[in-house]
């Protein structure tokens, strides 16, 4: 394996281990509620795998809370439950399966073995359709739990326009009475002037729910099992019921729409960019760049936008991205990487050159001091320090020396209708333009190809090979010649 990737790989493993090492929060459970169908997203995936940049918003919220807790996740799924299993498959997180898709409340329920067989004190409720929710949130609102000694607790948010969001009913003397959802809010009832409503992020005192939570029913508009029932319940019961208003938040807003997603996705695409700024990025036409939360990028790196670089893509201090390119899951160290070259899964080493218009395609390598130019597309293939690819070229399965040249309109032929073969080309090898390699072949150090050839022998060492039909010149026998004058007779 190239060390440049070796390092990649050690880097991001350290940054895994000091992500799961900073956190714990032994006492309480997670549980996400990614159930519903979504309709509204007009869709046939499920409402938490639609994707915000480059990670299903499901990915968000398990990112949060693998910050803040090291132990129990539980999430419960209904509709495509297949799909989202798999996505979740590299996940320590425990599925619960809700065959019936009946409201919130209904979710919970079905999740109640998984956790009362966590033991645990505490839980967090969370929608899956919330993925910009910080640590901090969940955190303040647990914290907000224990001190107030609460059995139950909610976060609010203030908005001008509450829209379809439940509106929260406070006692006179401030206490959280009720949370009543939108299509069954009466203003002539329960008031013109509620502008306090649920995010759907709760905390439980385990013993507490345990109380109340099979009291509910489906007495509403929607006939299902609403979590927003709880707070009414437990008032009654005489439970503490706290709620921690975060005024008006939009990034606790659920998505619903593909508009709400679109918004969503700013607001994060934005956060993104300026934290790289902050920590010495330079991020030029920044409102044009999209940067995935996986990415790692090195103070005194320069991306121009527009530009697209996403999965766990590092680059590295020094490096210049011009406009217009799209980077994926890559390495590139302080290298110059010019408009409109795609890269993904690839590895680029310092001091190199991209592009414009390069294609690095999966398992390309490209080591130090090396050049692929305009219209090249590299797959599966690394190419030496200081070797050259400057134009209209397609290398694949192939290893490439050092300070190799290889001239433009060089092709390397490596499937034969049935398997892929490996093409060699040694260090120092100049290979002339409008050249075919036919693999598997190797061009030995310090060999020599003619311009125009096709290879399909080995070329030993210090050799020169020519392989093209010899130039014939047919005197006066131009067919379009005695075309046009036979016209002009």
């Amino acid at each position: 394996m190239n060390q440049l990737l070796v390092n990649m790989v050690r880097d991001r493993e350290m940054e895994d281990n000091e992500k799961t090492s900073r956190h714990e929060a032994s006492d309480a459970a997670a549980l996400v509620l990614a159930a519903g169908k979504g309709t509204r997203m007009h869709s046939p995936l499920p409402k938490v795998l639609h994707q915000l940049l480059d990670k299903p918003m499901l990915w968000y919220i398990l990112e949060t809370l693998d910050r803040i807790f090291a132990s129990r996740q539980i999430l419960v799924a209904g509709h495509g439950y297949e799909q989202v299993k798999q996505s979740m498959v590299s996940r320590k997180l425990e599925l619960v399966y809700q065959s019936q898709q009946l409201g919130t409340g209904h979710a919970l329920q079905e999740a109640w073995p998984a956790v009362k067989e966590s033991g645990l004190e505490w839980l967090l409720v969370i929608n899956g359709d919330t993925p910009l929710v910080s640590a901090e949130h969940l955190c303040t609102l647990l914290e907000h739990l224990k001190n107030q000694d609460a059995d139950m607790g909610f976060i609010t948010l203030s908005m001008p326009d509450p829209g379809s969001y439940g509106r929260v009913l406070r006692q006179a003397g401030g206490e959280p009475l009720a949370i009543i959802e939108a299509k069954d809010f009466d203003p002539a009832t329960h008031g013109h002037d509620v502008y306090e409503v649920n995010s759907g992020i709760y905390a439980f005192k385990t013993l507490s729910l345990q109380r109340i939570l099979f009291q509910l029913d489906a007495d509403n508009a929607q006939k299902e099992f609403y979590i927003t029932q709880l707070v009414s319940l437990a008032a009654r019961e005489g439970m503490r019921v706290t709620a921690v208003n975060a005024g008006d938040c939009p990034e606790l807003l659920g998505i619903n729409t593909p508009g709400e997603l679109l918004r969503q996705e700013e607001r994060i695409r934005a956060a993104i960019v300026d934290k790289h700024i902050e920590k010495g990025v330079y991020i030029r036409t920044k409102d044009s760049v999209r940067i995935g939360a996986g990415v790692q990028i090195g103070p005194g790196a320069e991306v121009t936008g527009p530009a697209e670089i996403y999965g766990r893509t590092r680059l590295a201090s020094g490096c210049r991205i011009a406009s217009n390119c799209y980077i994926q899951d890559s390495f590139i160290g302080e290298a110059h990487v010019f408009s409109f070259s795609h890269i993904e899964k690839s590895v680029i080493g310092d001091k190199t050159k991209i592009g414009p218009f390069a294609r690095l395609r999966p398992g390309a390598e490209v080591h130090e001091k090396a050049a692929v130019g305009n219209f090249v597309e590299i797959k599966n293939s690394s190419v030496g320090s200081g070797s050259k690819i400057n134009h209209l070229s397609y290398i694949g399965d192939t290893w490439i020396g050092r300070s190799a040249n290889v001239g433009a309109g060089t092709i390397t032929c490596n499937y034969d209708g049935r398997e892929k073969h490996r093409t060699t080309i040694g260090d120092g090898v100049f290979v002339g333009s409008n050249t075919a390699l036919v693999a598997p072949v190797c061009l030995h150090k310090n060999s020599m190809v003619g311009a125009g050839s096709t290879i399909t022998r080995d070329v030993s060492e210090g050799s020169l090979s020519i392989a093209r039909a010899r130039q014939k010149n047919l005197e006066g026998k131009n067919p379009l010649k005695n075309l046009k004058d036979s016209n002009k007779a």
